[in-house]
């Protein structure tokens, strides 16, 4: 089975959020920055500012619905776990990939 990755992407000011999930974290994010996707494009959602892994597509999935019904401040909480300056982590990831 192929792993999959959820993401949330954010504009420059982080007034705005977008949650995905791809099989190719690298690929999709720059999908985004070229304005493939018509909500990242219109929000100006260019900067990765959260990810996670997951072994199996499939729990990435749930993973990404689980996240959309979260409240705001929860989805807030947990990117500051792992990204507490809210910086863009894509130079990192493409590094890493």
């Amino acid at each position: 089975m192929k792993p999959g990755y959820v993401y949330i992407m954010s504009n420059k000011n982080r007034t705005v959020l977008y949650i995905g999930m791809t099989n190719n974290l690298v690929a999709r994010v720059l999908q985004h920055r070229s304005n493939e996707s018509n909500y990242t494009s219109k929000y100006k959602c260019y900067d990765l500012i959260y990810w996670e892994y997951f072994q199996r597509i499939s729990d990435a999935i749930g993973r990404e619905k689980q996240l959309k019904n979260w409240h705001r401040e929860w989805k807030w909480n947990l990117i500051k776990e792992m990204n507490p300056n809210l910086k863009d982590l894509f130079e990192e990831i493409n590094d890493e990939f």
